[in-house]
């Protein structure tokens, strides 16, 4: 009785400290990823500064594969990457817009730097930004995003 008390405690404690220990599910606290609910509350993410990974998802077997990715990465990279789901059967003028034909898919967004003027402006209130969009195509780990992030340069912890 006494050592199955003991290995419990042990099994609790790897959950709990170890980055790599997939047997369990974690312990990972209150959920990171952000719900997509309009281009204006992206754009307003995209314009705090940070790295936005974006999963354009629909029902599937593999999106319930993504959201337990997305969950564990997007605790794991906290607060220097931000994690979005897009539900493209929601938000199809969205999705569309990626002109992309396979779902689910993963892309990057990062970089938001002021545009340079570009020709004349009809509305001088409005400020353009200029962001990168990166296709993820590694792995569909916290281990794939901690590759990439570190493959493109993008800060993703306080040592990067």
């Amino acid at each position: 009785m006494e050592e199955q008390s003991l290995f419990s405690k042990f099994l609790v404690n790897l959950r709990s400290s170890c980055k790599y220990y997939t047997g369990y599910p974690k312990d990972l606290g209150p959920s990171r990823v952000i719900h997509f609910t309009s281009e204006r509350e992206f754009v307003q993410l995209l314009h705090q500064g940070y790295p936005v990974v974006v999963a354009f998802t629909i029902k599937s077997n593999y999106s319930k594969h993504l959201d337990k990715v997305l969950e564990e990465s997007a605790a794991e990279f906290y607060p220097h990457v931000k994690f979005l789901r897009v539900e493209c059967p929601k938000y199809p003028g969205f999705c569309i817009t990626r002109q992309k034909k396979e779902y689910p898919f993963v892309e990057i967004f990062h970089s938001p730097e002021q545009a340079a003027a570009q020709g004349r402006v009809a509305d001088p209130t409005i400020t353009k930004y200029s962001v990168k969009v990166l296709p993820f195509n590694y792995d569909v780990s916290a281990y794939g995003f901690r590759e990439f992030f570190k493959r493109h340069g993008i800060r993703s912890s306080d040592s990067n």
